[in-house]
C-alpha cells in the first residue's frame, strides 16, 4: 500500500470536517468511550463519526489530530489487515499528534478487529463504524476484549426526521397548529422511510433502488460470494410481498422454486443470514412456538420502510406493520428496552413484549367493523390468557379507547405512537 495515498486520504478527511454542518442526531457519546457503530448503508453512521470529530473539536482537540479513513474509498480496495499499520504511520509523517481515529466501514478489511484491539490496548481514541451485522458478534466482541462500546445506529426515527426539517416537536405539537405539517411529513417518512440523505432528493425511489443496489451488490453477494443472484434477489422480493405473514425457510423455497428456480431450504436461510448480516432485514419470532419451531418459522422484516416500499404496489398495511416492528425492535435495543415477539396460534398477535406485558396490533384502519372485531377480539383472548397490562391498535389516523372485560384497549395514530417511543 502506497503511503502517499493515505496521507492524501487523511488530508481530504481533513478538510471535508471544515466544510460539514451535519444534521445532529439524538446520541450522546461517553467521554472515555471507543465505539463500534453498526447499521445499514445510509443509516448515518459516518454522520455520527463527523459530529463527534466535531464536538472534539469545538472541545478544543485541533483538527490535525483527527484521522478520518473511509475504508469503500477505491483506493484502499484489497487492504490487508496486516497493512492496517501504514494508516498510523502516513499519519505520523505528517504530524506529531496522538491521532483520534475515526474508521468508516472498516469491515471493507478482514480481520480489522486485530488492530482495533491493538489501538485501545494503546490507548487510542477510536470510532468505527462498519455495515455488517457480524462485527457485532461473540467472536469479534471476545477479540475486542470489552474495549468498545458497540451500538446499532438505524435511520431516522420520526422524530429526527421531523428535526431534519426544521419541525421541533413536544406534547402539544399533535393538537397545535403544525399538525397538518407534522400528517405531511408522517406521508413522506411512512411511505419513503427516514434515511438521513434521502430528505435532499426529489425522486426518492430512485435513490432507494440505488442503495438496495448497493447492499444487494456490494454487502450481500459479493461479500457471500452467492452464485445465484436472480434466485436471491426473487427471494427477498417474495419476503417482501409476504413481509405480514409468519414464514419458513421450506415454505419460501417453495414459493422460488414456482418460478423455475432450484432452490433448498438451507439456500434460502443462508441467504436470510446474509441479509441480516447486512442489517437490511431483521426478524421476530413466534412467542407461541416450541423453540425448535422459533429458529425456523418467523416473521422478516424491512429495516426501513422505504427499503421494503421499492418492492410494493398495494403497500397501506404492510408499511404500517413494517414501521412498528422497526419502532419495536430499534427500542430493544435502549437500555431498558425488550425483545419483540409476535404470537401466532388460536390467534395473531402482531406484537407481544412478555416482561411489560403489552401487546401491539399493527392495522391500517379499524373503520370497517369485521376489521375492528378481530382486532379487539385477538386482544381480549389474549388478555385472557396472558394478563396484559397494555393493549394498543395502531392505525393510521384513528384515535379512541376501547374497553371489554376489564381490558383497556387504546386506539393510537401512528404518529403519537412513534414519538411515544422517542
Amino acid at each position: 500500500m502506497n503511503l502517499e495515498i493515505i496521507k492524501s486520504i487523511i488530508i481530504e478527511g481533513q478538510e471535508l470536517l471544515e466544510e460539514l454542518n451535519p444534521v445532529k442526531r439524538r446520541f450522546q457519546f461517553e467521554e472515555a468511550a471507543r465505539y463500534v457503530f453498526v447499521g445499514v448503508r445510509q443509516a448515518g453512521k459516518s454522520y455520527l463519526l463527523y459530529l463527534r470529530a466535531l464536538q472534539l473539536i469545538e472541545q478544543g482537540h485541533d483538527l490535525r489530530e483527527m484521522l478520518f479513513i473511509n475504508f469503500d474509498d477505491e483506493r484502499l480496495l484489497g487492504l490487508k489487515a496486516s497493512e492496517l499499520d501504514y494508516i498510523l504511520q502516513a499519519y505520523s509523517s505528517l504530524y506529531s499528534y496522538k491521532p483520534i481515529l475515526f474508521l468508516d466501514e472498516i469491515q471493507n478489511v478482514e480481520g480489522w478487529e486485530h488492530f482495533a484491539r491493538r489501538l485501545a490496548n494503546q490507548r487510542y481514541m477510536v470510532y468505527i463504524t462498519g455495515s455488517n451485522a457480524k462485527m457485532l458478534s461473540r467472536e469479534i466482541a471476545s477479540t475486542l476484549g470489552g474495549r468498545y462500546v458497540e451500538q446499532m445506529v438505524f435511520p431516522y426515527t420520526f422524530k429526527e426526521f421531523l428535526n431534519s426539517k426544521g419541525i421541533v416537536v413536544d406534547s402539544t405539537s399533535l393538537y397545535g397548529h403544525r399538525k397538518g405539517e407534522i400528517d405531511r411529513e408522517l406521508a413522506s417518512y411512512f411511505q419513503w422511510g427516514g434515511f438521513p440523505e434521502l430528505t435532499l432528493f426529489v425522486n426518492k425511489r430512485h435513490w432507494l433502488n440505488e442503495l438496495y443496489e448497493k447492499i444487494i451488490l456490494a454487502d450481500i453477494i459479493q461479500r457471500n460470494g452467492i452464485r445465484n443472484e436472480s434466485a436471491m434477489r426473487l427471494t427477498l422480493r417474495r419476503l417482501a410481498e409476504n413481509i405480514k405473514t409468519p414464514i419458513s425457510y421450506n415454505r419460501l423455497a417453495n414459493i422460488v422454486k414456482s418460478a423455475g428456480y432450484t432452490i433448498t431450504p438451507s439456500t434460502v436461510a443462508d441467504y436470510l443470514r446474509t441479509c441480516k448480516e447486512s442489517c437490511l432485514l431483521f426478524e421476530i419470532e413466534n412467542y407461541a412456538s416450541k423453540f425448535a419451531e422459533r429458529a425456523t418459522v418467523k416473521k422478516h422484516y424491512f429495516v426501513d420502510n422505504g427499503l421494503l416500499n421499492i418492492f410494493l404496489s398495494d403497500s397501506e398495511t404492510s408499511l404500517l406493520e413494517n414501521l412498528c416492528a422497526i419502532t419495536l425492535y430499534k427500542a430493544s435495543f435502549s437500555e431498558n428496552g425488550e425483545k419483540p415477539y409476535y404470537y401466532n396460534k388460536e390467534w395473531e398477535i402482531d406484537f407481544y413484549m412478555p416482561e411489560a406485558r403489552k401487546a401491539v396490533q399493527a392495522s391500517y384502519s379499524i373503520s370497517d367493523e369485521n376489521t375492528r372485531e378481530r382486532e379487539v377480539k385477538a386482544l381480549k383472548m389474549f388478555h385472557q390468557r396472558y394478563g396484559l397490562k397494555e393493549a394498543e391498535i395502531v392505525t393510521y389516523s384513528e384515535e379512541g379507547e376501547i374497553q371489554s372485560d376489564g381490558l383497556i384497549i387504546k386506539i393510537v395514530p401512528l404518529a403519537k405512537w412513534l414519538l411515544s417511543y422517542e
